[in-house]
């Protein structure tokens, strides 16, 4: 199987102007995206961040369903991804709706990465329980599924009753499309396996996960304690255990070494890890695509 990588969009960086905001830096990233060989682009969602988080380091986020249906209108070949979509910021049914119509009308290129968001200022602004977005979670996962049959479909959840609904077209992808799983806690990896198609681990210092109040996974040996972990739940519940697909690992920047990121590739590959993710420093849209189309040439082309 290809080890596959995704790459952030830049889109949320708004302090460069018409560089990253604006339809010529679709345009434009989305040709490199294609060309380049990168597998997937992902987008965040943060719709209503606090100042505080900003103020300390985040950063804004568009919209993930209007950005990647953006790009689907222009691209044809790499697949859309949510890095992630924090699922109990809406309605299920509404959500099941956007992945529908954004799968059927790119040709099956979605892949779905959900988690339950940290930010409480977030939570509260948009007037969703904080301490309920674990169980949550859980239930609009098991929601969405239903509405993804395109049969008609009763569900009573939180707030909200379905008596006899349809979702139609259904997803191209069957049953629906990839989902990956964020978050690094133990009820994150329970749900992967419940609920998943892959464990999507945030892997960022360990400073930076005491910041984002999440488990720390900072690295391979951590990657390998939680796939125990799946694999023990797993065989409880008789389900198989999920592959694993990490989040940006790899910075690409002027001068960066393909044979470090080779390197770096193979490291994940080794314990079983299926894919990763990269961002890219750049100050410019058309440095942004240059450096993803070298690290297409010196890394993707020769990963197998």
């Amino acid at each position: 199987m290809a080890f596959t990588i995704s790459v952030t969009l830049p889109f949320d960086d708004i302090h460069h102007g018409d560089e990253f905001v604006s339809m010529d830096a679709v345009h434009d990233i989305a040709r490199a995206l294609d060309e380049s060989g990168i597998y997937a682009g992902t987008v965040t969602d943060h719709p209503v961040p606090s100042y505080r988080w900003l103020d300390a380091g985040g950063h804004y986020a568009q919209d993930p369903f209007v950005m990647l249906s953006l790009l689907a209108s222009i691209t044809k070949r790499v697949r859309l991804q949510t890095n992630i979509v924090v699922l109990p910021y809406r309605n299920p049914f509404i959500t099941a709706r956007a992945v529908s119509s954004l799968d059927a009308f790119s040709g099956g290129r979605f892949i779905f990465g959900i988690g339950a968001g940290y930010l409480k200022p977030e939570y509260k602004a948009l007037g969703v329980d904080f301490d309920s977005r674990n169980d949550l979670m859980d239930e609009y996962i098991r929601a969405m599924k239903l509405a993804w049959t395109g049969e008609d479909f009763t569900f009573e959840g939180t707030g909200y009753t379905a008596v006899g609904n349809r979702v139609r077209p259904t997803p191209v992808q069957t049953p629906h499309p990839p989902l990956l799983i964020g978050g690094n806690s133990k009820r994150a990896l329970r749900r992967a396996v419940d609920l998943g198609d892959y464990w999507n681990p945030f892997v960022q210092p360990k400073a930076v996960t005491d910041t984002a109040r999440t488990a720390n996974v900072s690295g391979p040996e951590d990657i390998l304690e939680a796939m125990a972990y799946m694999n023990e739940h797993a065989e409880k519940v008789g389900r198989p255990a999920p592959k694993v697909v990490t989040s940006g690992t790899y910075v690409i920047q002027p001068g960066f070494s393909a044979q470090e990121a080779l390197d770096h590739c193979g490291a994940y590959r080794k314990i079983g890890v299926t894919g990763t993710g990269t961002s890219i420093r750049a100050d410019n849209r058309a440095a942004w695509c240059d450096l993803l189309r070298e690290f297409g040439d010196k890394v993707i082309s020769k990963l197998d």
